[in-house]
């Protein structure tokens, strides 16, 4: 995993996976099961039914942070998919991004950005909290895609 960049209000970072980008699409996608692959997170429930996507609101609860509803405003499988949740001053948005690498590895770049009148200040109180997340749901989420592609096919 190379070095994540920060900014005033945000954090990203990239890593290498050995697994398809289809199979590390599937784990990230299955957004109840993050809390068994990061973490990160205690819980997510989802809010809606149906498919997951766009519009899809989910309840996510971290530790150390106060619980929080997500909604996906981007959704483009099996690439893209950024969630966005909102407090008064400040939206934080998180974003994955999947990119093929041949046939059997990937890449994976995950970001948090808050944005709004308070976001300076709520960064200032969360922003070494959410670099932290970042880093553990990127190696969850590699570890949990490589142990998935490595399981024989039924």
């Amino acid at each position: 995993m190379a070095p994540g960049r920060s900014d005033r209000h945000g954090y990203t970072v990239t890593a290498p996976v050995a697994a398809p980008a289809a199979v590390v699409w599937q784990v990230l996608a299955d957004v109840e099961a993050m809390p068994t692959w990061t973490a990160s997170m205690d819980a997510v429930r989802r809010l809606d039914g149906g498919p997951f996507g766009l519009g899809s609101r989910a309840r996510v609860r971290q530790p150390g942070l106060p619980p929080a509803t997500w909604v996906v405003d981007e959704w483009r499988p099996p690439e893209v998919f950024a969630w966005t949740s909102r407090a008064p001053g400040v939206r934080t948005t998180g974003r994955h991004e999947v990119r093929a690498r041949g046939e059997r590895r990937s890449e994976v770049t995950l970001s948090v950005r808050q944005d709004g009148v308070l976001a300076g200040l709520m960064w200032r109180w969360t922003g070494a909290t959410a670099r932290r997340y970042v880093d553990l749901e990127i190696a969850g989420l590699a570890a949990a895609a490589a142990g998935r592609a490595e399981q024989p096919d039924p």
